[in-house]
């Protein structure tokens, strides 16, 4: 019996733009069979999204066009459909009843006029000869196949009221309406905590067994396929540069690529001087072709590795120092009110009663699941939200006492890195006259030239260049973005920097660039970090101590390594447990030679 659902077979995929034909997928071929997961694993601008588009017939054209191959599809009675022969029309009918999609962002692919429930109905009614009311049964039902709480509830429910991982639940109960045969989930679980995306894979592993489907699993975390997926094609440049069993690709990975992916996720086991990239691995010759790199990911990091005897030196010296910054009772409360104009009925307690200090030159670690506190946190210390109870001394003056020019000069010696660069960033604005703007505002320097001459040897600090001064955001990738972000806080010459979730969005290879642009550029100016994140793993590595939070309220403090060797409360137990680690004893033990 023939178990193939879908196969690619030399498929190449191109976007035509300004007079330049960029070939986003090249020439690769893969199979997929029932019951098995393929992880699809690489950087951004790799192929691996385009390549999931090109097998729902969803590339943007123009730009977008599917230049050559084939995508077959295998039917149940043994007929074979090359997806790329058929007309829309036809392929509309295999789209959403045969091959489904679950899309990165859910937000944004959930209709915000419409609710859960009505969008579901929508693709069931589609496609199948029923009713209203045995679709919205159907719809209530596959809304307690994906473990939706109080499923009639989020059914009348509009998307901005329910949290991302809800969303997410939504979007693949859409795309297990009909019992496809093929489902795609493009980086279905990259913005969420670690903990909902652990259930999110667990979902998804649950629903593969009971409808015996074959899943095209696409993200950048290695750590993630490790523990999901069958088989593995790693993609690089529209290539495929490596393919086969998972647990082959991570006992004895061939391609220097796919050994950078490896080595550049933080360990949790050990702790790394630097975190290597996949540029340490990648060697180039003259033509500019990968040359074959004989190191093994273990070999390479062996010498990387910080004694426990280095570190507790590094410690106490650390925790000798005076505070630099001290929290003591501090609570931040939002009102709810009744009505446009109503009377407060009560508060949402984002920070709650919570103290912690920070020493000159330490990364303090701020940990725990979206709506933790760990944002409003951050931007309480620098009265962005403004504080309902406590103090925050900063070198002995207490913050929330500031006037307008005090909290101007602390502004100064304080700033902040937000998660999303983008929206940071005025896009009508040159990213040179974005990092030159507060040195303007500060009177830094004595005229524009001077602090334009500024600007370039930053660029170039953060691994851009001059030549970029006059170019805009839009302009640059997610990682080149948040080294900007990263140039303009340093622009005023601070001397602490908040880190609020700065690599959460990134792939795992830019992410170890950045996390260890942040340690260098802590070293040369002397720099004191919050490092903010729902990434544990993340977290870990770069902070000294840690405070893990939990409803406005801290749930434990203390030494980084020892709470992941010892975590003391169930919450942070569960939050470690969730990590997706990509150590081959978590590799699927199916895969297993």
């Amino acid at each position: 019996m023939n178990n193939t659902l879908l196969e690619f077979k030399n498929l190449v995929t191109e976007f035509h733009t300004e007079g330049k034909v960029v070939t986003a997928v090249n020439n690769i071929s893969f199979t997929l069979n029932k019951g098995e997961t393929i992880g699809i694993v690489g950087e951004s601008g790799s192929g691996k999204s385009v390549t999931s588009l090109s097998a729902m017939r969803l590339v943007p054209s123009p730009p977008g066009k599917i230049a050559g191959g084939e995508i077959l599809f295998h039917k149940k009675d043994g007929e074979t459909v090359d997806f790329l022969q058929i007309s829309e029309k036809e392929m509309r009918q295999y789209r959403g009843n045969e091959i489904a999609m679950i899309f990165q962002e859910p937000m944004t692919s959930l209709n915000p006029v419409f609710t859960c429930g009505d969008q579901v109905m929508e693709a069931i009614m589609l496609h199948q000869s029923i009713s209203k009311s045995e679709a919205k049964d159907l719809t209530i039902k596959l809304f307690e196949e994906v473990q939706l709480p109080d499923p009639e509830r989020i059914f009348n429910t509009y998307p901005h009221q329910i949290s991302g991982g809800q969303k997410q639940r939504v979007m693949i109960a859409m795309a297990m309406s009909c019992q496809p045969s093929v489902l795609v989930a493009d980086e279905p679980t990259t913005a969420l905590d670690v903990t909902v995306q652990k259930t999110i894979l667990e979902l998804m592993e649950k629903l593969q067994i009971e409808h015996d489907m074959g899943i095209l699993f696409i993200t950048h975390d290695l750590g993630v396929i490790a523990e999901l997926a069958d088989k593995v094609v790693v993609m690089y440049k529209g290539n495929i540069v490596e393919q086969g069993n998972v647990w082959d690709i991570f006992n004895n990975p061939q391609h220097p690529y796919t050994k950078g992916l490896l080595a550049c996720r933080p360990p949790l086991d050990k702790r790394y001087t630097f975190l290597p990239t996949v540029g340490d691995f990648m060697q180039t010759n003259e033509k500019g072709e990968n040359v074959a790199n004989d190191i093994s990911v273990e070999d390479f990091t062996k010498d990387l590795v910080v004694s426990k005897v280095e570190r507790d030196k590094q410690q106490k010296a650390l925790l000798a120092q005076e505070p630099l910054l001290q929290i003591k009772n501090l609570k931040t409360y939002f009102p709810i009110r009744n009505g446009f104009f109503g009377g407060v009925t009560d508060y949402v307690k984002a920070v709650d009663d919570i103290s912690f200090d920070v020493y000159p030159g330490e990364t303090l670690g701020l940990v725990g699941e979206s709506g933790c506190g760990k944002t409003t946190t951050g931007r309480t210390i620098l009265r962005l939200n403004e504080p309902t109870a406590g103090q925050m001394i900063y070198k002995g003056k207490d913050i929330a006492a500031f006037n307008e020019q005090e909290l101007r000069e602390f502004r100064k010696e304080v700033q902040i890195i937000f998660q999303d660069p983008y929206s940071s960033l005025n896009p009508r604005m040159t990213i040179g006259n974005a990092i030159m703007e507060p040195m303007q505002v500060h009177g830094i320097l004595a005229n524009d030239e001077e602090r334009q001459k500024r600007v370039e040897e930053l660029l170039e600090k953060v691994s851009l260049g001059a030549e970029h001064f006059n170019r805009y955001p839009h302009e640059f990738s997610g990682g080149q973005r948040q080294r900007i972000g990263i140039a303009r806080a340093l622009a005023v010459n601070p001397k602490f920097i908040i880190c609020d979730e700065s690599v959460s969005a990134l792939d795992v290879s830019v992410q170890a660039q950045v996390l260890n642009l942040l340690n260098d550029l802590k070293q040369e100016f002397g720099l004191t970090y919050i490092f903010i994140s729902h990434d544990l793993s993340v977290v870990k590595y770069m902070s000294d101590r840690m405070v893990v939070m939990q409803n406005g309220k801290i749930e434990e403090m203390g030494d980084a390594d020892q709470i992941y060797l010892e975590a003391k409360t169930p919450y942070t137990q569960r939050l470690i447990s969730a990590i997706p680690e990509g150590r081959k004893e978590n590799i699927k033990k199916t895969n297993k030679a």
